[in-house]
C-alpha cells in the first residue's frame, strides 16, 4: 500500500471533516436509537407483541420499511454505466466468493463451538447467522466508508444468487453433517427456496429497481448534472433515517429479553464481535495484498463481515420458533454488528491515506456525499 501523493489526495482529504452532521455524529445517533428501542420495548405494554404481528407472509413490515428507505438512496447513487468494471475484476470477485461463502460460514461455526459448547441453542443460532451473508446494510457501510458503490451492488448482488443456492445446503453441512464428522452434537435447519428468495426479492430486488429507474429516468428527464447535484443530496440522507429507523425497531421488538437475559446476550455477543472483527479485518487485508486499492477493499471487507439478519431471524423463527434461544442469537446479531460495522466505517476512513488507490471511478465532483 503506498500512500497517496498529495496531487490524487487533493480531491479526498478530510473526508470526515466533509460528512454531514448526521454522519459524523452517527455513533451517537446510533446510540440514542438503541435507548429508544430499549425504553419503548420495555415501556410500552405489548409494542414488541403488536410489531410482531405487523408481517406480510411471513416478513416484518416495520424492518421491512426501514431497510427499503435506508438502501434505496444509495442504490439511486450507483452509477449502472460502469458495472462492466467490476464484472472483470476477477481478484475481487473470487475473493468475495471465497470470504463469503467458505470463510465467513466455517469461521461462524468455529466461534459457535468454541464460545457456546454448552448452548447448543444459541450455538445454532449463530451459525445460522453466519449463513445468512448481507445484501442490506452493507450497502450503507459501504457508502459511508466511501467504498466503490458499483462493486458493492455488483458483489450483493452475487451474494443474493449464492444465499438462494447455498443457504439451505450450508445449513445442512454445518448443523448436520459436519458435527457428525466431528463427533459433536448435530441439529437441523428448517427453511425453502422461497423463502430465501423472497427476502432477496424484497430487500434487494425492490430497492435496486427503483434506484436502477431513479438514475435512469433521472438522467434522461433532467441530466446527469442534476441528478448528481440536486437530487442525490435530497434523498442521500434518508439511507441514515431509515438505518436508525431499523434499530429503533429492532430493539424495540426484542428490548424485554435482551434486558431480562443480559448474560445471555453477552456470551452471544462475544463469538459475533470476534466474527465481525475477523472477517472485516481479513478482507481488508487480503485486499490490501491484492493491490485492489481502496475503494474496492473497503467493499470486499464490508461485504465479508455483513450478515442478512433479517434472513437468519426468519429461518430461527421457522424452524425453532419466536421465543427459542436460536432466534434470539439471531436478534443479536445486528445488535452487535451495528455498532461495530459503524466504528469500522471510521476505521476505514482513517486507512484511506494509505492507498494508492487503482481504481478511482469518478472524481469527486460526481460523486457527491449521501
Amino acid at each position: 500500500m503506498a500512500p497517496t501523493d498529495s496531487g490524487e489526495s487533493a480531491p479526498r482529504i478530510a473526508v470526515v471533516e466533509r460528512m454531514s452532521t448526521l454522519e459524523r455524529l452517527l455513533p451517537v445517533w446510533i446510540g440514542v436509537a438503541v435507548a429508544a428501542g430499549l425504553l419503548l420495548g420495555r415501556g410500552v405494554p405489548g409494542l414488541d407483541t403488536w410489531l410482531n404481528s405487523v408481517q406480510f407472509d411471513g416478513i416484518s413490515v416495520p424492518i421491512a420499511l426501514g431497510l427499503l428507505v435506508m438502501m434505496y438512496p444509495v442504490l439511486a447513487k450507483v452509477r449502472y454505466d460502469r458495472l462492466d468494471t467490476v464484472t472483470g475484476d476477477r481478484k475481487l470477485l473470487v475473493s468475495s466468493l471465497v470470504l463469503n461463502w467458505v470463510v465467513g460460514p466455517a469461521l461462524m461455526f468455529a466461534l459457535a463451538w468454541l464460545f457456546l459448547p454448552d448452548l447448543p441453542e444459541y450455538r445454532t443460532g449463530l451459525i445460522i447467522v453466519g449463513l445468512a451473508r448481507c445484501i442490506a446494510m452493507v450497502i450503507v457501510w459501504n457508502d459511508l466508508a466511501c467504498g466503490d458503490r458499483e462493486a458493492a451492488a455488483v458483489l450483493v448482488a452475487l451474494n443474493s444468487i449464492f444465499q438462494v443456492v447455498m443457504f439451505a445446503v450450508l445449513g445442512w453441512f454445518y448443523l448436520s453433517v459436519l458435527p457428525g464428522w466431528l463427533g459433536l452434537e448435530q441439529a437441523t435447519i428448517s427453511t425453502s427456496p422461497w423463502q430465501i428468495a423472497k427476502s432477496v426479492l424484497i430487500f434487494l430486488g425492490i430497492p435496486l429497481a427503483a434506484g436502477y429507474l431513479s438514475r435512469r429516468l433521472g438522467e434522461r428527464a433532467k441530466g446527469r448534472h442534476w441528478y448528481e447535484t440536486q437530487f442525490l443530496p435530497r434523498v442521500g440522507p434518508w439511507a441514515l433515517y431509515g438505518l436508525l429507523f431499523t434499530v429503533v425497531i429492532l430493539f424495540a421488538l426484542q428490548g424485554a429479553q435482551i434486558t431480562s437475559r443480559p448474560m445471555d446476550v453477552i456470551r452471544i455477543a462475544i463469538p459475533l464481535l470476534a466474527y465481525f472483527t475477523i472477517m472485516w479485518g481479513g478482507g481488508y487485508l487480503l485486499g490490501a495484498v491484492l493491490g485492489l486499492g481502496y475503494e474496492r477493499t473497503t467493499t470486499l471487507a464490508f461485504t465479508a463481515a455483513g450478515n442478512n439478519f433479517e434472513l437468519a431471524i426468519a429461518v430461527a423463527i421457522a424452524t425453532y420458533g419466536a421465543t427459542s434461544g436460536q432466534a434470539l442469537a439471531g436478534v443479536v446479531g445486528p445488535l452487535i454488528e451495528v455498532p461495530v460495522l459503524v466504528a469500522l466505517v471510521y476505521v476505514a476512513l482513517l486507512l484511506r491515506k494509505k492507498f494508492r488507490d487503482p481504481h478511482t471511478v469518478a472524481p469527486a465532483t460526481e460523486r457527491p456525499n449521501p
